[in-house]
């Protein structure tokens, strides 16, 4: 027989398993922080205590490939898979919609019982079929567009004159106005969430995806004066003082955990969405260029994985990246991806690095990551792929980097009009252009100052070969290329209808 002693260690043990196997999940992405853009990683300039905590804390992926800018990673950190298989080869003109047959990690968690909430950065569509509460997520408080008061022809833009001061944010499909400076109002917001999911014993994933440091560069003044008279320009003052104030917030969010005593039960992951942008000048951790390129230091990215009494604090040196995200989430929560998300994802569960002993050596065989920056035509609709197709892509692997940098534009009409302006141009003044490709050995120059094309032919023409193959998967998949937006921004009408202004 068992003892009633007994049969409550039992019980408390089974809570336990229950517990560990359905974590709470916190997923905090910051908008333009580079990966130099921290403390801990060697910038002599910017203090992030508590986002350094968090690391001492965590496994820490050193070798974490996202995108170039913000829509693409956002939708392959959702889905498992490359953006362009999602539809999105632009941040803006309807090319920054994640396609509607693309199958979400929200979705998959929701059906699995977890209570979902984003508070923050979207940027994956604003039209209503787009918008996050049609793609997994219970509790929506978000901006519009792709930063707070931006605003592009179509279908991407926020609320009209919003602010980082006191932002009009959508609320569960209601507008409210807030007080306080915006990420101050994510986390408040998040926070006060995960507190009532939690007094409901309900499984959670929070997704807090703040808009700062992302330009343009407004802090609050009392923390871009922590940064005055060290030469640093006005713009990277405020942007240090962006991210001093993320810091804080991420400090008040661990002690919150703590003190609700979920912190064993909470996964926190903390990511930055592509590479830096004001920061680079001070400090880009010897990398190559920033944000908006396919050299490391445009895809290289931040990524802490901290879940107590499971996960060993330690660096991990695999080659990794954003679509190994969604993989790893579902493993780790118990979660059955649908028939529809397996056949979508591209990525590997991080699950097996995750959980190794400190030392122990892990299986982790090599790899081939693409990027490529997209935005062919730049500001043009209707534009041919095939024109971009070597304009800002790269090849990876653990060693090798191939990288092509051939203009966007070549050949396109350059005719300047009687005001000395250059022309209205049309998709027709696109033709495609020659690659230029560059090799690097990133196992002896992970900064890229050497281009070894020359003395490694085979290895050339071999990832050239998997990049078209790639591409060709790719393009079936474009699907916003001609996609047509709304005569007026969504937000702006819904605003205008809700608010009467």
């Amino acid at each position: 027989m068992l003892t009633p002693l007994f049969r409550i260690l039992m019980l408390v043990c089974s809570v336990a398993v229950v517990a560990a196997d359905r974590p709470n999940v916190i997923f905090i992405l910051t908008d333009d922080q580079g990966y130099g853009d921290l403390s801990a990683h060697g910038n002599p300039v910017l203090k992030t205590p508590n986002i350094d905590k968090l690391r001492s804390e965590s496994v820490r992926f050193t070798d974490f490939q996202v995108s170039p800018t913000c829509s693409p990673t956002r939708s392959a950190l959702l889905t498992g898979r490359h953006e362009f298989k999602n539809g999105i080869t632009h941040t803006i003109l309807e090319r920054e919609r994640m396609a509607l047959g693309s199958v979400t990690l929200a979705q998959q968690l929701q059906k699995a019982g977890y209570r979902t909430g984003i508070f923050g950065k979207w940027h994956l569509g604003d039209e209503a079929e787009y918008q996050p509460g049609k793609r997994g997520f219970d509790e929506v408080y978000i901006h519009g567009a792709g930063g707070i008061g931006q605003s592009y022809p179509g279908s991407c833009g926020d609320v009209p004159k919003n602010s980082y001061y006191g932002p009009t944010l959508l609320h569960n499909g209601k507008f409210v106005k807030t007080e306080g400076y915006c990420t101050d109002e994510f986390f408040k917001q998040a926070t006060q969430w995960i507190e009532g999911e939690s007094a409901a014993k309900r499984p959670f994933y929070a997704y807090i995806a703040t808009n700062a440091p992302h330009g343009p560069y407004h802090a609050k003044p009392e923390d871009a004066a922590l940064y005055e008279g060290k030469d640093l320009g006005k713009d990277t003052e405020n942007f240090f003082g962006m991210i001093h104030n993320i810091d804080q917030n991420v400090g008040k969010l661990l002690a919150k955990v703590e003190a609700m005593g979920i912190a064993k039960d909470t996964l926190i992951v903390l990511m930055n969405d592509n590479g830096g942008t004001a920061g680079v000048k001070v400090f880009n951790a010897g990398m190559h260029s920033g944000k908006g390129t396919p050299y490391m230091g445009g895809i290289r990215a931040m990524s802490f994985w901290r879940l107590p009494g499971q996960f060993l604090p330690a660096d991990v040196k695999a080659l990794a990246a954003h679509i190994d995200f969604a993989p790893t989430i579902l493993e780790l929560t118990g979660t059955p991806a649908s028939d529809q998300m397996k056949a979508q994802m591209e990525g590997r569960s991080l699950v097996p690095l995750l959980t190794a002993k400190v030392g122990q050596d892990i299986a982790w065989p090599d790899r081939v990551l693409f990027t490529h920056v997209g935005r062919w035509g730049n500001m043009v609709k209707g534009v041919d792929p095939e024109t971009g197709k070597f304009s800002g892509t790269s090849v990876r692997t653990t060693r090798w980097h191939l990288v092509s940098t051939g203009a966007a534009v070549a050949g396109a009409a350059k005719v300047k009009g009687k005001a000395g302006k250059k022309a209205q141009q049309s998709p027709a003044d696109f033709v495609q252009v020659a690659a230029n490709w560059e090799l690097f050995d990133l196992s002896v120059d992970y900064g890229e100052t050497t281009d070894v094309a020359a003395k490694h032919p085979e290895v050339v023409a071999e990832l050239i070969a998997k990049h078209d193959a790639w591409w060709k998967e790719c393009r079936p998949l474009m699907v916003n290329e001609n996609a047509q937006g709304p005569a007026e921004n969504p937000f702006k009408v819904m605003y205008r209808e809700q608010m009467g202004k």
